[in-house]
């Protein structure tokens, strides 16, 4: 039995599908996010995941300095804190957070040298946000650390709120 060559045109691929008209096929259940205006929505959306997951990514894959201090702000070990490590704050992702303090602490290399606009920028952007922002190189958290705690313990006592006075006892006061 003879075996038929493919001719070129039965290898040419197929025409795209016409789009269907409007209101038909599966355009009712799924309708553009142009047209509807969800386009800006889904991006928004989009990048957030994307930020997440780089937060996720810089989780494992911290510096000796970043790794040195988690061992003392994790697990509510530091004054009783709970701190977040790398936490997407809106557009960037911070090194370590205490929301309940408003404190963000960065451990920051060599390439913040050469990138201090952005960080300025950066910084702007958490002080708008209620954040206060404190800083160290690499090198005080690994050759400094009973310092650099200490500047972090005043730092959270600034930022926490005050516990609430009691009120007097019925017949005490004016």
């Amino acid at each position: 039995m003879a075996r038929l060559k493919a001719t070129p045109a039965a290898r040419a691929p197929s025409p795209p599908t016409p789009l269907p008209q409007a209101g038909e096929g599966s355009g009712a259940e799924n309708p553009s996010p142009i047209a509807d205006g969800r386009g800006a929505g889904e991006r928004a959306r989009a990048k957030r995941a994307l930020l997440r997951q780089h937060a996720k990514q810089l989780r494992t894959e911290q510096t000796e300095a970043e790794l040195k201090l988690w061992y003392h702000l994790r697990a509510h070990r530091f004054e009783a804190l709970k701190f977040r490590r790398q936490r997407p704050m809106g557009p960037y992702i911070v090194d370590f957070v205490c929301i309940d303090c408003s404190l963000v602490i960065e451990v920051d290399g060599g390439q913040h040298s050469e990138q201090a606009h952005y960080d300025q920028v950066r910084d702007q952007f958490l002080k708008s946000q209620g954040l206060r922002v404190t800083r160290f190189w690499n090198t005080q958290v690994l050759q400094e650390l009973p310092a650099v705690l200490e500047q972090i313990r005043l730092a959270a006592l600034a930022g926490r709120p005050s516990p609430p006075t009691s009120l007097p006892l019925a017949g005490e006061g004016s």
